[in-house]
């Protein structure tokens, strides 16, 4: 059997940064080089060598499929989202064909079939798609979502065997919408986020500009396709980009997370790879235990570790640091961001080897209320996310839409070229936050000389007697207890028997003896006080009870719906 060899990290062919009019030009473009897709099973061994060119190829062919179908310009085909060849070349051979690609989200292991089913139908009746491609494996359910909503279902396998007769291909103009990315929050009233060859192509451009993407980086991704800083960061940027890259996919990375940071040891010239928090968090858990790590990982050449898509928690980065820093790991490599699926992807960056930045902020200054200076100032750390893209506009604005200065606390607005072009058949939710030429992020921030620091998220705050508490810090300061891992808590405001509003927190609970389980609640109860200086709700639950948005974040939102509505059932505590 002959060894496989994965795509290079350098050729001959010139690098271009993203300069392409269309996403189409940057995959032909890319197809002339040697570079490309590699992809490895859950051990981390090499299963498939993709080049660009092969994908394009593929891809063509797919365009002529669709249009052969009577599928085109304008059009939407729904892909689940399966990190793999197929998805790659599907993606680009629905642009070829002028459709719009709509990645949708794989089973997870929150909620069982049924509820995968309902929001794959809910999503599906949202994009309106001609079509849902899937994986053969998954046709059970990914045909019962189709035919619950009256859409045209079909495995990739069957629609690859399809005749694929030569016809000419559409044009792309750079204002075409390119595709359309969900965001992956709530999937009652999901939101298609519609992106344009433009926007895209400006965005995969500002990034690499500001992270300062070489000709020979290489990268290693786990993150799923059907989010933003997957399909975006870790594929859509590696093409337009020039750049080979080594992909797990995401359930490989949850049973085995530790396979990520051998992948990147084992292949030489690994510089880039990014994750949300909670990867470095596992990751840093799961080594605490081992002695070997100098022996297991390389981790020497990793230039750039990038973190977003939830709030950046420096104690982790530091744990995370203090793990594998005998591995070769440098704390200068972390590079947080801050971005939304509304901008494409990233709208700041931080300065490659400038770290994670921290200041130090005032619990009275976060919550808009005045000191009591009968007790002493309380802290939270916020985390420095970089500075704005080229050509994008950073303000921050308080409740009456006027710009506020330097460390004042307020909403974040964006502008720029990457901003979305809208929510796909929602004018009424374009309007909302998009107000002349200006997005609303819905995210609290403040600017401090030109460096973005990201607060929390306006509609996850709880507001009791007029003070604002962030749920971050409840579920933080639970998180300090002994057994308690990152995303076992959750936080939000419920109303009380006598009307009034109180914080509640839902908490993963693996003690079995009641008694010890009333110790437990009552100290939570004791730590939350301490905290906001109130009695709070608290609810033991399940583990794994807790539900998780299509990229891994806790929803709080639904959590807190599911637990009014008597579907997060609490454990029975001692009489």
């Amino acid at each position: 059997m002959t060894e496989l060899v994965p795509t290079p990290n350098d050729c001959a062919q010139p690098r271009r940064r993203s300069d392409f009019a269309t996403f189409c030009e940057a995959v032909d473009y890319a197809a002339q080089s040697e570079k490309g897709l590699n992809f490895h099973d859950a051990r981390g061994t090499l299963e498939r060598v993709y080049p660009y060119r092969e994908m394009r190829e593929d891809a063509l062919g797919h365009a002529q499929r669709l249009i052969a179908m009577g599928i085109g310009k304008g059009d939407r085909v729904a892909l689940i989202a399966e990190t793999g060849p197929e998805f790659a070349s599907l993606f680009c051979g629905c642009i070829y064909a002028g459709a719009w690609p709509v990645p949708l989200p794989l089973p997870t292991t929150f909620g069982g079939k049924g509820s995968y089913i309902d929001q794959l139908a809910v999503q599906l009746e949202s994009a309106d798609p001609a079509i849902l491609l899937y994986p053969p494996e998954i046709a059970e359910m990914t045909a019962a979502a189709a035919e619950k909503q009256g859409c045209t279902g079909m495995d990739w396998d069957t629609f690859t065997q399809r005749e694929a007769p030569e016809t000419e291909l559409p044009e792309a103009d750079p204002e075409d919408i390119c595709y359309l990315q969900y965001s992956s929050g709530s999937t009652r009233f999901p939101q298609g986020v519609a992106v344009t060859h433009r926007a895209l192509l400006h965005n995969l451009y500002g990034h690499a500009t500001a992270m300062d993407i070489g000709y020979n980086d290489r990268v290693a991704s786990w993150l799923p396709w059907y989010h933003d800083m997957g399909l975006v960061g870790c594929f859509l940027s590696l093409v337009a980009n020039q750049v080979s890259v080594d992909y797990l996919k995401t359930e490989h990375f949850a049973r085995r997370p530790l396979a990520w940071l051998d992948l990147i040891s084992r292949n030489p010239g690994t510089t880039l790879s990014y994750s949300p928090t909670f990867g470095y968090d596992i990751c840093a858990r799961r080594i605490s235990s081992q002695s070997n790590v100098s022996e297991r990982f390389d981790l020497s050449r990793w230039r750039l570790a990038g973190n977003g898509a939830d709030m950046i928690r420096p104690d982790v980065m530091q744990n995370f640091v203090n793990a594998f820093a005998d591995a070769g790991f440098k704390a200068s490599a972390f590079t947080p961001s801050y971005g939304l699926a509304e901008a494409t992807l990233a709208v700041t960056v931080m300065p490659p080897g400038e770290g994670i930045r921290v200041e130090l902020v005032e619990e009275e200054r976060l919550s808009g209320t005045k000191r009591d200076l009968s007790r002493p100032a309380r802290y939270r750390a916020i985390v420095n996310c970089g500075k704005a893209l080229p050509d994008m506009d950073v303000e921050i604005r308080g409740e009456n839409g006027k710009a506020k200065k330097d460390r004042q606390i307020g909403k974040v607005w964006c502008r720029g070229p990457s901003v979305m072009h809208s929510y796909f058949r929602n004018q009424e939710a374009t309007d909302e936050c998009l107000v002349d030429g200006w997005l609303d992020t819905g995210d609290m921030g403040y600017m401090a000389d030109g460096y973005l620091f990201i607060v929390g998220r306006a509609k996850d705050m709880i507001i009791i007697n007029g003070k604002n508490h962030w749920p971050q810090d409840i579920e933080w300061a639970v998180e300090q207890l002994p057994g308690f891992n990152h995303g076992d808590i959750a936080a939000f405001a419920v109303e009380t028997e006598n009307g009034e509003e109180a914080p509640a927190v839902l908490v993963h609970c693996r003690v079995s003896d009641p008694e010890e389980r009333v110790r437990l609640r009552n100290e939570i109860a004791d730590k939350v006080r301490a905290i906001t200086g109130m009695n709070c709700v608290v609810e033991l639950v399940p583990p794994r009870t807790l539900p998780r948005t299509s990229s891994g974040k806790l929803s709080r939102a639904k959590a807190r719906k599911m637990y009014l509505s008597g579907e997060i059932a609490p454990l029975e505590l001692a009489a």
